[in-house]
């Protein structure tokens, strides 16, 4: 299937694609923010539930690579852990928090389709690269610091996104509806400590891959996730005068 066209060449502009629209991303969110969630408008055209729509748009995150992996030439000891840590993330947010969380609203049929689009092109980036066109890692990359330090982040990124996704779902009782303001752990210092993890997953991802793929969904992730933090942030202070002042968005101390 690949052989038929120069795939290194494809892989190297759909790279450069892809930072592109990252940055195209970044600014058109820090001025117009995604509508699903509180954010629902009107306007986007055809509207599917939303617990089908999270199932949609992430499932291609994590069929993708396990196809990449079990197809693949290489299924060697380290890219049996880069797929338990990719799947620890992508299969529980496929498969699993769709159906945790509290559904029965809508979102764009628009939306989920361009987060299929880009969960493809970027398992593409990571997973080709890994299993076919970037080099074999030798099993001493276990114990290189890189993969050490990468692999601490990402577990402490996903600990952080899912006890912030934990608080969120028992924010409010059986029956309550509206908004509440988060208190405990990361809420004490940022409003979005379920981002915040994600930041801190892929970062940590690109370190332990040590990949140009790894480095650019770090970066998409930030180009998405760091504007809707700054939009939570202001409407939670819109929604409560008593909202903590010291608080950031999304980085402790620091956004």
């Amino acid at each position: 299937m690949f052989a038929t066209f120069a795939e290194p060449e494809f892989y190297s502009g759909l790279l450069v694609a892809f930072w592109v629209l990252a940055g195209l991303t970044a600014v058109s969110l820090l001025f117009r923010t995604a509508p699903y969630g509180r954010y629902a408008r009107k306007g986007y055209g055809l509207l599917i539930g939303d617990t089908l729509g999270w199932v949609l748009m992430e499932a291609p995150a994590s069929v993708l690579p396990a196809l990449f992996f079990f197809w693949g030439p290489r299924r060697d000891t380290v890219l049996w852990v880069f797929l338990l840590l990719w799947q620890l993330h992508y299969f529980h947010r496929a498969f699993i928090f769709p159906f945790r969380r509290r559904g029965g609203g809508t979102m764009p049929l628009l939306i989920v389709a361009m987060a299929v689009v880009f969960n493809l092109g970027n398992a593409y980036l990571n997973w080709r690269h890994l299993t076919v066109l970037g080099p074999t890692y030798d099993p001493s990359w276990l114990t290189d610091p890189r993969f050490l330090v990468g692999t601490g982040m990402f577990a402490i990124g996903f600990v952080a996104n899912q006890h912030a996704d934990w608080v969120l779902l028992h924010l409010r009782k059986p029956g309550e509806t509206g908004y509440k303001i988060p208190h405990g752990f990361l809420y004490r210092y940022i409003s979005c400590p379920n981002y915040f993890g994600e930041l801190l997953e892929w970062a940590g991802w690109a370190i332990l891959t040590w990949s140009l793929g790894g480095l650019t969904f770090a970066v998409w992730t930030a180009a998405n996730l760091v504007p809707r933090a700054l939009s939570h942030h202001r409407d939670y202070h819109r929604r409560f005068p008593n909202y903590p002042p010291d608080r950031r968005a999304v980085i402790p101390f620091l956004l």
